[in-house]
């Protein structure tokens, strides 16, 4: 019994030492190595190399050379596969066998795909015999050999150009001069020569010197110190300065200047925080992004895709092969409705004011200049902007970088004629009907306490044609609570109030009130464009095309691909719009008319002016005023044009902008 007992325990142990000394296999070393690779974890493969190997690279130089590879470029979707199948295993009898594998990633030149083989090797360890990596640099890639180089090249696409009706670059991409410095070139005096050279520039040694401090400057190298402005093209001066030289580079380039600078917008170079949240849409360190206006707006458009070179360098540093290269997709070049002549002559009048102005075609709603004053040179930011003019533009309480077609204002008299529209259809007024107001105030009852409508002109018999000429703040609050606030409202909001544009610029809706019409002072105040009214110009310029277009109106549109499109149909019907075009054109052609300053023999233009105050209330005298005009020609529709600028109180109201709109017209007309 107990010789039985002692039989089965040793025959236990037997079968327990033969179970725990079960061969190891090169296949399962090889599928771990293969998984941490595919992982990217060049820790966990190193652990998998032969001891040899590992004599011949140490374990922070392989996790670098890996990291710095397969970051380099831009790795991604790595799978690696063992190509083994059962039937061809390997007799594990041998020292070392060869093993199959693949390898496809994505990459920042497209996709990598190769197939290799593996050399494993047995070896003794503390706890017997294992198969190890036998480790060279083919494994990851097969040509690449020890003191070879895998470099990657970011192939940069071309930005695509924003030009006019007629084809004039808006937005283009240049050759510009880049003035630069070899600091080892710089003479026997460099303080002198960089002295000078920041004269030229008009900037300073200090900026020049923070340049030239840069972490990757060599003695002999090139470091680019500003790309010279536009108006600046005279390289000889830069060329006498010892260790000044000049290279051609291709910039974005703004030929309109300030004129346009609200309309195209700028780029600048990819800044660190933006690179991180774009880094997955396929930007890179130094690419330009457009920063404001349509730059910013048609990025994705304008943008492109970078191309990409990845190649193997030999032991001297020159090209030996590529592994993969995708070529650059350009961007794609827009066209607009714009016409840069035009936008340039509108510019030149309101150049020294704070104001801006839309113009378009009222017969399809194409879009001909978006300006806005004061401006800034959108080359600069990519020509180099210097800390004194950032700081002066930045602090100018006028504004600059506001782009005023796209804000709201305050629309003054220019929103009368939506009132007489209502007026006409809803049947509370009619064509000939005339309203007798005595005096220059009115106020409708005691419930209004001590306020009061003003009107500029005294008529004690006021017809809607008299209304238009002299407007008269009086009759058109008087029709206003006549149809009552939610007739007007429900009328007035169809011409696109409280709703969504569609256009490239994001615009918040034009609205009738803050929420609503609280009583009727407000709703008398509305009539006119007063209260709680806020419009942008471009809304007010689409309003108005209703009356060109037999009551239909157009939706603006900026870009030459889009057609003509209603937004709101049938909005008026055709009678009214033809007794309207009268009235808004003996506004012009009537001596006593306001805006009568822009009659131009020849033409008919029809048109209304406006005078907003911008006052906390009736009594304050400290408030400013903004002046308005909008008009077309009602016999050769082809130039609708709203104008606004700001603090005109003491510069005669709207009939400060009347000289402008007139050159503007007489030169569209030529």
């Amino acid at each position: 019994m107990r010789k039985s007992l002692f039989g089965l325990i040793m025959m236990g142990i037997i079968i327990s030492i033969t179970g725990c000394s079960k061969e190891k296999l090169p296949e399962d070393t090889f599928t771990s190595y293969l998984s941490a690779w595919e992982e990217l974890d060049f820790a966990a493969m190193y652990g998998y190399l032969s001891q040899e190997s590992k004599e011949e690279i140490d374990k922070q130089d392989f996790i670098e050379r890996y990291e710095n590879i397969y970051s380099g470029i831009n790795v991604s979707n790595l799978k690696i596969d063992s190509k083994l199948v059962e039937k061809e295993k390997q007799n594990t009898e041998n020292e070392m066998i060869t093993l199959p594998y693949s390898v496809t990633m994505e990459t920042l030149a497209g996709p990598i795909e190769f197939t290799n083989e593996a050399k494993l090797i047995k070896e003794e360890n503390e706890k017997g015999e294992d198969w190890y990596i036998d480790w060279g640099p083919s494994l990851i890639f097969p040509n690449l050999e020890e003191g070879e180089q895998v470099s990657a090249q970011i192939i940069k696409a071309t930005r695509g150009e924003i030009r006019d009706k007629n084809g004039s670059g808006l937005a283009i991409n240049a050759n510009a001069n880049v003035v630069g410095v070899v600091p080892n070139k710089l003479g026997d005096n460099p303080s002198d020569s960089k002295a000078r050279l920041a004269e030229l520039l008009d900037s300073s040694i200090e900026e020049i010197d923070s340049k030239l401090n840069a972490s990757w400057v060599r003695p002999e190298l090139f470091v680019p110190i500003s790309t010279l402005p536009l108006d600046k093209q005279d390289i000889e001066p830069f060329l006498q300065v010892p260790g000044v030289a000049i290279q051609e580079k291709v910039v974005r380039t703004y030929p309109f200047g300030e004129a346009a600078a609200h309309l195209t917008g700028y780029v600048r170079e990819i800044n660190a925080e933006q690179l991180e949240e774009l880094k997955d849409k396929g930007y890179s360190s130094g690419d330009v992004i457009g920063q404001s206006g349509l730059e910013s707006i048609l990025e994705k458009d304008l943008k492109g895709k970078n191309g990409g070179h990845i190649f193997i360098k030999d032991k001297n540093g020159e090209f030996k092969e590529t592994l993969a290269k995708l070529e650059p997709v350009p961007g794609k070049d827009i066209q607009l409705t714009i016409d840069a002549v035009l936008q340039e002559k509108i510019y030149q009048q309101l150049a020294d004011e704070v104001g801006t102005a839309v113009a378009l075609n009222p017969t399809n709603g194409s879009v001909l200049s978006l300006v806005s004053t004061p401006a800034f040179d959108p080359n600069a930011f990519v020509r180099g902007l210097s800390e004194e003019k950032w700081e002066s533009w930045s602090n100018d309480e006028n504004s600059p970088f506001l782009n005023r077609f796209m804000n709201r204002y305050t629309p003054g008299s220019v929103f009368k004629t939506i009132t007489a529209a209502v007026g006409l259809k809803t049947g509370v007024t009619e064509l000939d009907e005339v309203r007798k107001i005595d005096g220059r105030y009115w106020s409708k009852d005691d419930t209004w306490g001590d306020y009061y409508v003003t009107r500029v002109h005294e008529k004690s018999s006021v017809t809607l044609k008299d209304a238009f000429v002299f407007s008269d703040n009086i009759f058109f609050a008087q029709e206003a609570l006549e149809m009552g606030k939610e007739t007007f409202i429900k009328e007035a909001t169809m011409y696109g109030f409280e709703e969504e544009m569609e256009f490239p610029f994001t615009m918040t809706p034009s609205t009738l009130s803050n929420g609503e019409i609280k009583n009727e002072i407000q709703l008398a105040d509305t009539a006119y464009g007063q209260g709680e009214v806020m419009i942008s110009p471009i809304h007010l310029a689409a309003i108005y095309t209703a009356f060109t277009n037999n009551g239909d109106m157009l939706y603006p549109h900026l870009l030459a691909d889009d057609e003509r499109k209603v937004w709101k149909e049938n909005l008026i019907d055709t009678e009214i719009v033809e007794k309207l075009n009268d009235y808004l054109l003996q506004v012009v052609e009537d001596p006593a008319g306001t805006a009568h300053g822009t009659y131009i023999p020849g033409m008919s233009i029809a048109g209304k002016t406006g005078t907003a105050e911008i006052k906390a209330s009736k009594d304050d005298d400290s408030g400013t005023e903004n002046g308005w005009f909008i008009g077309y020609d009602t016999e050769n529709s082809q130039l609708l044009l709203t104008m606004m600028i700001e603090d005109v109180k003491e510069r005669g109201g709207s009939s400060f902008a009347i000289p402008k709109v007139k050159s503007i017209f007489e030169f569209y007309h030529q």
